[in-house]
């Protein structure tokens, strides 16, 4: 697996210019952590055709809940990033990585990346398979 350790947060997480997107539960130091990203990325409060949702899940309940809505959301390409509270955090929580993973297999996504987000979050990325894209649609 690659090291992006030393890249910065934005970078991990694949934002571009021009990228339409939305954080779900986001931490008040959000916008330091992708510090540097393009001034033509546009973060909406809602729409449809998003190019990334990075999602804080605090409750498996809540994965369940909203991530199904969440993939309507998203382009074709686009991507869903759930992140949830690292064990070492402290924060109290049903999350994991596993628990995670599963949610969003069970919507017939795919799990591409994993990454750190920062001392509390990981992170996992999601994309609808090259299969069931709509451009790939017959």
């Amino acid at each position: 697996m690659a090291d992006y350790s030393g890249r910065a947060l934005w970078q991990k997480i694949g934002f571009k210019p021009g990228y339409q997107f939305m954080v779900i539960n986001k931490p008040l130091d959000y916008d330091a952590l992708v510090a540097g990203m393009s001034a033509e990325c546009k973060e909406v409060q809602d729409g449809e055709s998003l190019d990334l949702i990075h999602f804080f899940a605090d409750s498996e309940e809540e994965l369940r809940v909203l991530l199904p809505a969440f993939r309507r959301k998203i382009k074709s390409n686009g991507m869903i990033w759930v992140s949830w509270p690292k064990k070492a955090s402290g924060v109290d929580t049903d999350l994991s990585g596993d628990v995670v993973r599963r949610c969003g297999l069970g919507l017939d996504l795919v799990d591409v990346k994993v990454c750190a987000v920062d001392e509390t979050w990981s992170g996992l990325k999601f994309v609808i398979p090259k299969s069931m894209r709509v451009e790939n649609q017959k």
